[in-house]
């Protein structure tokens, strides 16, 4: 897979991530990097569950992506965010 790709693949995964974590994203290129790595984290992920990891440029990966970076969004707010007082 391009790198092009993995950056298109993040920035949507890493986008969708943020809102279903916070409704709010991280700002653009945080998300990008969060993105990407959480594909690399989803990939990771779903290979130790047996399941096939990102594939390439298709709806699976694409899952596996959103995954990821959600996955790495609350470990990221837990580690680096404070919680709000309600």
């Amino acid at each position: 897979m391009s790198f092009l790709a993995w950056v298109v693949l993040g920035l949507v995964a890493g986008y969708i991530g943020s809102k279903i974590v916070n409704s709010r994203g991280e700002g653009i290129l945080l998300d990008i990097l969060l993105g990407v790595v959480g594909a690399f984290a989803g990939g990771w992920l779903f290979r130790i569950f047996g399941a096939p990891g990102v594939s390439g440029l298709n709806l699976y990966s694409f899952f596996v992506a959103i995954i990821g970076s959600v996955v790495l969004l609350v470990v990221y707010h837990v580690l680096f965010r404070r919680r709000r007082a309600w």
